[in-house]
């Protein structure tokens, strides 16, 4: 097997012991990144010499006798609206084409502190508003299991490259699955932990109260390896929670008889592709053989219904309008003024904020933007913006009536399989109800995690997404660890 293709655990502890060195690791990436990135355009960025450097350097601090990091040697990518020192960040805009932050994000920071190498800045749908990573000013990026489908979005660029061999791991951002959505359907594990449990400093804001930071990897171990890196405590953002973090790998392989496992009669619906119905139910069947006990519970308020071949539920309408509510206002620094595009037009200042946003937004995110605004505007307020926020709220309550039964929930990632690319382009409501049951854990605040259950007959793959209570990350990583150990799926790899 090739280093690329390994573990992060097997990286970290080849590399500690002397039988491979972080410099061939990051060397085997950055050859895969060259076989196949023409194919995929997973990245933005890919910084060569800077991993090469900085997997030298690892290796002259184990040869000095320093203590291996938890992700020593291990290749990582980044999303790239994750904030990185002397490096481009651009939000996949041309707003931000040429910007350059003076600063690590906090999750960057702790990577490299780990021992972590990172190759590149990975591709997404602008400002991570979109569910296939075609709203990308630098181009969509494709599927690996099939190059005519999306890989999810809008950290699809991340889900990519880990299923790809590119990356051996990624950080992605989810504001309404996008970590969970692209895992599904690139065949990896994308975590979404609990709002306020990784640090968003330095993270690019979409939607601030939505937003998180999270691991993408190949198995569950990973993913808990990654998160355990990343999860303590931040001063520097006042939204991170100051809770324990526990020993998220150490304690992965747990029993899980007698776990109460909740199946959402409202998820379970007319619409949704028949063989992710089925891979779903067979996967809490597993779950069931492993001693888990299944219980029904209610979600009422994120009640999804199927007309005329058409999804509609609360939660997309209260998240569209959250979302882009605070899209608005998080975007307005975006003027020309102090960075990122200017218009090159000779023209006044007001003319001057108006053309820089215009040539620098795309159609998306100028769509998102003018849906926030409307909301948030005089007279509209309260019948929207207020409106959603008393939703969000009964969304909230829900899950916590559900929790009080259950100690997950376990349910679709996606009605259906990737799609194919430009298939939803010019229809932006059938997109949005792609995210139609991972939006309701952002809305919650809740964490969630979506592992691989099974293909379709096109081989393409389907995850389970299972859903806990606040802060309770560890009891969905050993669920999902339980389901991974009974099933082989997570070990398939795309035919690249």
């Amino acid at each position: 097997m090739e280093a690329h293709e390994l573990t992060a655990r097997a990286i970290r502890d080849r590399v500690a012991a002397g039988e491979l060195t972080a410099e061939a690791a990051t060397r085997a990436c950055l050859e895969r990144i060259a076989a196949v990135e023409g194919k995929l355009h997973a990245f933005v960025s890919v910084d060569a010499e800077g991993a090469l450097r900085r997997a030298r350097e690892i290796d002259a601090a184990l040869a000095r006798g320093e203590a291996p990091g938890p992700l020593c040697g291990v290749p990582i990518a980044l999303k790239d609206n994750i904030c990185t020192a002397g490096t481009r960040t651009t939000c996949a805009s041309r707003i931000l084409a040429n910007y350059v932050p003076p600063y690590n994000a906090t999750v960057v920071e702790r990577v490299l502190a780990a021992g972590a190498v990172v190759i590149g800045k990975t591709n997404l749908d602008e400002f991570a508003m979109g569910s296939s990573t075609e709203n990308s000013a630098f181009g969509p990026t494709r599927n690996p299991w099939d190059l005519g489908r999306v890989p999810g979005g809008s950290s699809g660029g991340s889900a990519a490259a880990v299923a790809a061999g590119e990356a051996v791991m990624a950080l992605g951002s989810d504001t309404g699955g996008s970590i969970r959505q692209p895992a599904s359907f690139c065949g990896v594990v994308g975590l979404k932990p609990t709002y306020g449990r990784v640090s968003r400093y330095g993270l690019v804001a979409f939607a601030s109260s939505l937003d998180q930071i999270g691991p993408i990897a190949r198995d569950v171990a990973d993913a808990a390896l990654l998160l355990g890196v990343i999860a303590p405590h931040d001063p520097r953002d006042s939204t991170s929670a100051p809770a324990p973090v526990p020993d998220y790998l150490g304690r992965l392989e747990a029993d899980v008889r007698g776990r109460r496992v909740g199946l959402p009669r409202e998820f379970f619906i007319e619409g949704m592709d028949p063989e992710v119905e089925a891979a779903v139910r067979g996967a809490v069947e597993v779950l069931a053989r492993q001693g888990a006990e299944i219980i029904e519970v209610s979600l009422p308020h994120n009640r999804i219904d199927a007309r005329d071949g058409q999804l509609s539920a609360y939660s997309v309408a209260a998240y569209y309008l959250i979302a882009t509510a605070e899209a608005s206002s998080n975007l307005a620094r975006y003027d020309g003024a102090h960075y990122g595009h200017r218009t090159q037009d000779d023209v006044g200042m007001i003319e001057m904020f108006a053309r820089s946003r215009q040539e620098g937004f795309g159609p998306e995110v100028k769509r998102r933007i003018i849906l926030g605004t409307y909301a948030l505007s005089s007279g509209y307020y309260d019948a929207y913006y207020l409106k959603a926020s008393k939703v969000r709220s009964l969304i909230k309550r829900d899950f916590d009536e559900a929790f009080k039964a259950v100690d997950a929930i376990a349910c679709p990632t996606s009605p259906t399989a990737a799609f194919r690319i430009g298939e939803r382009a010019d229809d932006p409501l059938r997109m949005y109800m792609g995210d139609v049951f991972t939006i309701s854990a952002n809305l919650a605040g809740i964490p969630g995690i979506a592992v691989p259950c099974g293909f379709t007959a096109d081989g393409l793959p389907i995850g389970l997404q299972l859903l806990a209570k606040p802060f309770d990350e560890l009891a969905l990583l050993q669920l999902a660890r339980a389901f991974e150990r009974a099933t082989a799926h997570h070990r398939r790899r795309p035919p690249l």
